[in-house]
């Protein structure tokens, strides 16, 4: 039986319940975070929970808990042990009235996990016609008012691919709907700068202080003409894009494959960098 954090203890996830009038719920009031889990240990966990905190604050939500959000980690992993899992924490504005203002109780915490696959080292991505807004007031939160994502990602189903990446309102490369995306030009890493609109990433920071890529204002079109493209986020790592739309990429290239060794090397050999 699974068992998730809600509110302060483990239950069984057919007691696990949130009320109906949560402001999650009712209008996407809250943020998370999702980090992976590996032989029951959640990688970078202080990294995800520093962005939760900082979410949170840009939310205008009270700062959670850190050490209460650690417990709650420990006690839903070793509970629910899986080789490779996805641990989700989810923090939200709690039970409010119906419409925007928010109540007086307090902010609702889940944490759950839930086993996960291996990606596979290569994939297929489309480009979206939709945008990012680089200067919105959610600009660079992990919030879960995720819908524009569900819709972009869905497009990318029906098109055979498993990402949506996105240009910004001036038609600079940004991000996909869950991934940073890092590009080869003339042999040298880029990613879009955060003021792309882009998130900031916990595997992108990594691969930045790991392999020295350079942070660019990239013209989307720039898909068209990299000669490697790849993925990052806390549950693909670094992943090789073989084709972008009707585009076919030789993938991995050799600066992908070089960040995929150093990634894997130095994620292993340091669970909480």
């Amino acid at each position: 039986m699974t068992r998730i954090w809600v509110d302060g203890k483990l239950r069984d996830a057919d007691g696990a319940r949130v009320s109906v009038f949560d402001h999650g719920l009712t209008v996407g009031d809250g943020v998370f975070e999702t980090a992976k889990v590996v032989d029951g240990r959640p990688f970078a966990l202080t990294r995800h929970l520093d962005r939760l905190a900082a979410s949170a604050r840009g939310l205008g939500l009270p700062e959670p808990d850190a050490d209460e959000v650690r417990r709650a980690c420990a006690a839903v992993v070793e509970a629910n042990p899986v080789p490779l899992g996805r641990l989700r924490i989810t923090y939200t504005g709690g039970l409010s009235p119906l419409g925007s203002d928010r109540g007086d109780a307090p902010p609702t915490l889940v944490v759950a996990v839930g086993e996960i696959k291996r990606r596979p080292d290569t994939t297929a991505v489309i480009t979206v016609p939709w945008v990012r807004n680089e200067r919105g007031a959610l600009t660079g939160l992990k919030t879960t008012s995720y819908a524009e994502n569900v819709v972009a990602l869905a497009r990318a189903h029906r098109q055979g691919a498993s990402e949506a990446l996105f240009a910004n309102t001036v038609g600079r490369l940004c991000e996909g709907t869950g991934t940073n995306v890092f590009v080869v030009l003339d042999g040298e890493l880029h990613t879009p700068p955060l003021d792309s609109g882009c998130l900031a990433g916990i595997t992108r920071a990594l691969v930045l202080e790991w392999l020295g890529a350079k942070e660019t204002d990239l013209p989307l079109d720039v898909l068209t003409r990299a000669e490697e493209v790849f993925l990052t986020s806390s549950t693909r790592d670094v992943q090789a894009v073989h084709r972008i739309d009707d585009r076919e990429l030789p993938a991995p290239g050799p600066v992908t494959t070089e960040a995929m060794r150093v990634f894997a090397e130095r994620s292993a050999a340091d669970v909480d960098p």
